[in-house]
């Protein structure tokens, strides 16, 4: 009997932290799950990597270039425009630029939140709604 008692007091404990740590996916930022962390990672070290082309296009060559530019020219590691749903795009105005990573919005009903962000000649990436 006891080993029964220890055995049910085993089983509801690791039913309790079922419940409490796997089932409840923690979040990383307001709408946004554990596993997403990575990949917003991904985007925002990507949109770095294209900010800092775009100012050597513009430091070497005096213009901002395409997005398809900056894969074209191999200025950049980037061999794709897009990430884990996220799609790049680069917007010039003069020697100014702006590079944006934007995702579909997530299912009706979702819990789920994919922030779309961009990065300027600042370096900053920021949240854009």
């Amino acid at each position: 009997m006891k080993i029964f008692v220890s055995l049910l007091v085993s089983v509801g404990f690791l039913w309790g932290v079922y419940i409490l740590y796997l089932k409840r996916i923690p979040t990383v930022a307001e709408g946004t799950v554990a596993t997403q962390a990575v990949s917003l990672t991904g985007v925002k070290m990507d949109l770095l990597q294209i900010a800092k082309a775009e100012r050597t296009s513009i430091g070497v060559d005096g213009h901002c270039m395409t997005m398809d530019e900056l894969l074209s020219s191999g200025s950049m590691s980037l061999a794709r425009t897009e990430r884990d749903g996220y799609s790049y795009s680069v917007e010039c105005s003069g020697n100014d630029f702006t590079a944006t990573a934007r995702h579909a919005p997530a299912p009706a009903g979702s819990p789920l939140r994919y922030p779309n962000m961009v990065i300027d000649q600042s370096m900053q990436v920021r949240e854009i709604q």
